[in-house]
């Protein structure tokens, strides 16, 4: 018990000092950070199995929301949709919280409050029942994460959903070696010192150590010293495989609805061999999903979204579902039609690992009829009124392909 207190204290006092991620509210008025996972369009995709009602405030919790990222974006974005809101930030750290602040003081956002406690102490507190709980990038620094996280489940509303950020063991080769290492030659002194030792260590690596071979990992050479202690110097830390994911989610009586971005967890973009395309393709999706990450080698966090096992909605959407409408994901239309238009497929480098997705004629012309509001038939027609008239079955076809490489990367969705 006093070691795990004294982790909690060190945990505490790293993210006092070195707020993560560092954050310059005067920034706001030049830019929304936007990402995953916790984008409106993401959760209505992933978790809501439709689009979010405007009846009753949508409450949301960032657990750990740390310098405000998440808090910041989805308070955005429901208030760009005129949707209600009630958003706890909640986080450890005062310094961290006095960022996410500023922030949205910066933006006039009105939806947020802001409590510092520990997510440890979430039962605790009587916080009430969530329609959505995001949790990036803190459960791998907890003592009993599966707990947590079963506390977190029993926090949502029957229909609710959770965003999870985790770390990847396999991508982040190198980094737990470092680890250990700054242990034995850092670990008595105080943290201006660990981390002037880190950088030292840095530089007299040779170019056999894994963490120098790990060229995915650079949160040690571009975010400063708060990067430094996060990556290398944390008392608490641990990276997850595939089957302790989904035996986590099991665990708080979760299921996973997705992974973000989706083509890279299909083994099937990886390999060009008809036999082993054929048994990849036989695999369940988690035995896929791991088969994907063995492949590439270089996910270094993986984020999923998660429903009460027994939630009664579709999530995800399907293209098929009554009423769907496709959603581009922060991007417009006319950017990404003009990149789409003649080109037979979408080639991508994701950190070295090469894939390749299908894209059908009609690409562009359709993307361009993407607006957030419209349904497939009411594209199929609009297509037809400029000229590219396809039968229902050969626009479902040219749009299942469309759909399978821009949801692949993420840049589109279904609400």
């Amino acid at each position: 018990m006093a070691v795990k207190k004294s982790a909690d204290r060190a945990v505490h006092g790293q993210y006092e000092a070195y707020p993560y991620p560092p954050r310059d509210p005067a920034d706001e008025a030049k830019r929304l950070i936007t990402g995953s996972p916790s984008g409106l369009a993401e959760i209505e995709h992933y978790v809501i199995g439709g689009r979010i009602s405007g009846v009753g405030p949508f409450r949301a919790l960032i657990a750990g929301g740390g310098t405000g990222d998440a808090t910041i974006m989805l308070a955005s974005q429901l208030a760009a949709r005129a949707i209600g809101a009630e958003i706890i930030h909640l986080d450890i750290s005062a310094a961290s919280l006095d960022i996410a602040r500023a922030r949205a003081e910066a933006r006039n956002l009105d939806s947020i409050t802001f409590r510092q406690a520990s997510l440890n102490d979430l039962a605790a507190l009587g916080l009430g029942q969530f329609d959505y709980i995001d949790c990036c990038g803190v459960l791998h620094h907890l003592e009993a994460p599966a707990e947590v996280l079963q506390e977190m489940a029993g926090a949502l509303k029957p229909e609710g959903g959770i965003g999870l950020m985790l770390y990847g063991r396999l991508g982040r080769t190198g980094v737990y070696e470092a680890q250990s290492l700054l242990r034995l030659l850092a670990d008595d002194l105080p943290d201006p010192a660990r981390i002037e030792r880190a950088r030292a260590l840095l530089g007299d690596l040779p170019p056999t150590n894994w963490l120098k071979r790990n060229s995915h990992v650079g949160d040690h050479q571009n975010i400063g010293d708060a990067g430094i202690c996060d990556l290398l110097l944390h008392r608490r830390d641990r990276a997850y495989t595939f089957d302790e994911i989904f035996s986590l989610a099991a665990g708080a009586d979760l299921r996973i609805t997705g992974f973000i971005e989706p083509a890279h967890y299909d083994p099937l973009n990886y390999l060009s061999d008809s036999a082993l395309k054929k048994k990849a393709a036989a695999l369940p999706w988690p035995e896929q999903c791991a088969a994907a990450e063995l492949i590439a080698g270089n996910m270094k966090v993986h984020i999923c979204y998660l429903v009460p096992a027994k939630a009664s909605r579709a999530a995800p959407l399907s293209p098929r579902a009554p009423g769907a409408v496709p959603v581009l994901n922060n991007v417009s239309p006319e950017a990404l039609a003009g990149r789409l238009k003649g080109a037979p497929a979408i080639s991508l480098d994701f950190d070295g690992a090469k894939i390749r997705l299908a894209l059908p004629a009609e690409a562009a012309a359709m993307t361009a009829l993407v607006d957030g509001e419209r349904t497939l038939p009411e594209i199929r027609r609009r297509l037809g009124k400029a000229g590219q008239k396809m039968s229902p079955a050969a626009f479902t076809r040219q749009f299942d392909t469309l759909y399978k490489a821009l949801n692949g990367i993420n840049a589109m969705l279904l609400r």
